[in-house]
C-alpha cells in the first residue's frame, strides 16, 4: 500500500543455483519475457519517459565493497519490501550501517523518491522494458538492457557484494545476470502469488527464492512472507489510539483506495455507493489518487448518514488502516500482506489484466481463509458494493471473524526471514529448504 492527507485533511491535495550459467541465463531471457508485465521487464506506463540510457549514482559513492545489494523496483510493491529488508539488515546488525546496504533500481521507478528518503544509497539504471512483439522500440530496449547489464557487471565487480537480492522489476534483470556471471550469491524475493518475468528468469539461477505464498511456482522456494514496513508492524494493536488520532468515534470506518494514481472503477463505484447509502451512520475515507482527484471521481451528493472525506493522497496509511473497520482496494501483494498483518477485513477488487492475473491469485489466498471478499472488477459498481458492504458493515461479528482469519495467514516477521535467508547463503550454505 502506498503511503497516501489523513482524515483531518479531508479534501487536501493531496533447483540449486548455477553460477556458471551466464550465457544460459541470457538465452533464457527471451523465453521469460512477458510483454504486459509491469512487475517484470516493463516499467509502469505512468513512469515511462523518453531519454537516453544512462546510470546515475544517487548517493554519490555507490555501494560499499562487501555489502548487501538489493536490486529491482519500479513500483511500490517491489520497493517497499526491499526497504523493509534493508532496514532489518541494519537493525539486526548484519551490516555496520545503512551505507553497507545499496539498492539498484530504475530511473523511471518510484525508488528514486522512496529509497533516498529512507536513508539508503541508490544507483539507477536507464533503459526500458521489452515487449515480445516486434517493434522499433524493442531495438532500443535491447540496447538499453545490454548497457544496463554491462554497467551492473562493473558495479558488482567493483563492490563484490556478499549477496544480491532480486526484488523483481526491470532493474533486477541486469544485476541478477551480473551476479550469476560473477558468481555472487543470488537470492530472489517474490511478492506475488504468481511470479513476474524477472524473477521467473532469475529464479533459475538463484540459491533460494523467498516467496510470499506457499504455492508460488519458483525453484528452491522458501516461504518467508512478504516483508512489510516497520510503520505497519508498529501499528498492530493500536486501533483505539489510531481512531483517537484521526478523530473517529464508534461509527464504522470504511477506507477505500486504489494506489497512488487511483483506480477509476473503484472510485466511481465508491462514489455511487456513498451517494446511495441509506443505512446506519458511517464514516468513509476515500483515497481517490491523483488522476481521480483531477477528474473529480469522488462523491458529491453525500447523505446525512455518511461522514465522507476524499483525498488525493494519504500520507499516513498505517494509522488509517489501523483505525479501519473495513477496506476496499486492489489486491497487490503489499496491500494483501499489510491487511493480513493488521487483521483488517477487506473487499478485494483484483486489477484486470495484471500479468499472470497475479492480483486475483493474491486475493484468492486471503479470501480463501475467510479474511476477505473477492469482488471481480467486471462486477464492480455501486450496487455490488452496496450488497457486499451492506452485509459486512451491519455485522460486527462477521468482521471480527474475518479479521482473525486475515491475521492467521500473516507473517509479520517476513523481513527477518528474508534476512535469515540472505545470511544463510552469504555464508555459503546452499540448502534446498521449504520453510525459513
Amino acid at each position: 500500500m502506498d503511503p497516501h492527507p489523513g482524515l483531518r485533511e479531508h479534501r487536501g491535495r493531496a533447483g540449486r543455483a548455477s553460477h556458471n550459467g551466464g550465457s544460459a541465463s541470457l538465452r533464457l531471457l527471451w523465453r521469460e519475457l512477458d510483454g504486459a508485465d509491469p512487475d517484470g521487464l516493463r516499467d509502469p506506463p505512468e513512469r515511462r519517459t523518453a531519454g537516453p540510457v544512462n546510470v546515475e549514482r544517487r548517493d554519490g559513492d555507490g555501494p560499499r565493497r562487501g555489502g548487501i545489494l538489493i536490486a529491482g523496483g519500479g513500483t511500490a510493491g517491489h520497493v517497499l519490501p526491499g526497504l523493509a529488508v534493508a532496514a532489518a539488515l541494519v537493525e539486526r546488525g548484519v551490516v555496520a550501517s545503512r551505507t553497507d546496504v545499496h539498492l539498484v533500481g530504475s530511473r523511471r521507478g518510484v525508488e528514486v523518491d522512496l529509497v533516498p528518503g529512507a536513508g539508503f544509497g541508490l544507483t539507477v539504471l536507464g533503459g526500458r522494458g521489452i515487449q515480445r512483439r516486434l517493434t522499433p522500440a524493442n531495438v532500443g530496449a535491447l540496447v538499453g538492457l545490454l548497457i544496463g547489464f554491462l554497467r551492473a557487471f562493473l558495479l558488482l565487480a567493483r563492490a563484490r557484494p556478499r549477496v544480491v537480492l532480486s526484488l523483481g522489476g526491470y532493474a533486477s534483470i541486469p544485476c541478477g545476470l551480473a551476479a550469476v556471471v560473477l558468481r555472487v550469491p543470488l537470492v530472489v524475493a517474490e511478492q506475488n502469488a504468481v511470479p513476474g518475468a524477472a524473477n521467473r528468469l532469475l529464479g533459475r539461477f538463484a540459491l533460494a527464492c523467498a516467496v510470499s505464498f506457499a504455492d508460488t511456482a519458483l525453484p528452491c522456494a522458501v516461504l518467508t512472507g512478504n516483508p512489510v514496513r516497520a510503520a505497519i508492524r508498529s501499528a498492530v494493536g493500536t486501533r483505539s489510539e489510531a481512531r483517537d488520532r484521526i478523530g473517529v468515534d464508534d461509527r464504522p470506518l470504511l477506507v477505500a483506495f486504489g494506489g497512488s494514481l487511483g483506480a477509476r472503477r473503484i472510485n466511481r463505484a465508491m462514489a455511487d455507493f456513498v451517494e446511495g447509502w441509506s443505512g446506519a451512520p458511517l464514516v468513509v475515507h476515500h483515497v481517490v489518487g491523483d488522476r481521480g482527484w483531477a477528474t473529480g471521481e469522488m462523491a458529491t451528493a453525500v447523505p446525512a448518514e455518511v461522514e465522507y472525506s476524499a483525498v488525493a493522497y494519504e500520507h499516513d496509511m498505517p494509522t488509517l488502516l489501523a483505525a479501519a473497520d473495513l477496506v476496499v482496494c486492489r489486491s497487490g501483494a503489499t496491500s494483501v500482506a499489510e491487511l493480513a498483518v493488521l487483521g483488517i477485513p477487506s473487499v478485494l477488487v483484483p486489477l484486470p489484466g495484471a500479468p499472470g492475473d497475479h492480483q486475483t491469485a493474491n486475493a484468492r489466498h486471503l479470501a480463501g481463509t475467510g479474511g476477505a471478499v473477492l469482488l471481480p472488477d467486471a462486477d464492480l459498481d455501486g450496487s455490488a458494493l452496496e450488497e457486499v458492504l451492506g452485509e459486512l458493515l451491519s455485522d460486527a461479528g462477521r468482521r471480527e471473524v474475518m479479521a482473525e482469519a486475515a491475521r492467521s495467514v500473516a507473517i509479520p516477521d517476513a523481513a527477518d526471514r528474508v534476512v535469515d535467508l540472505i545470511l544463510r547463503h552469504a555464508a555459503g550454505r546452499c540448502d534446498d529448504v521449504r520453510d525459513a
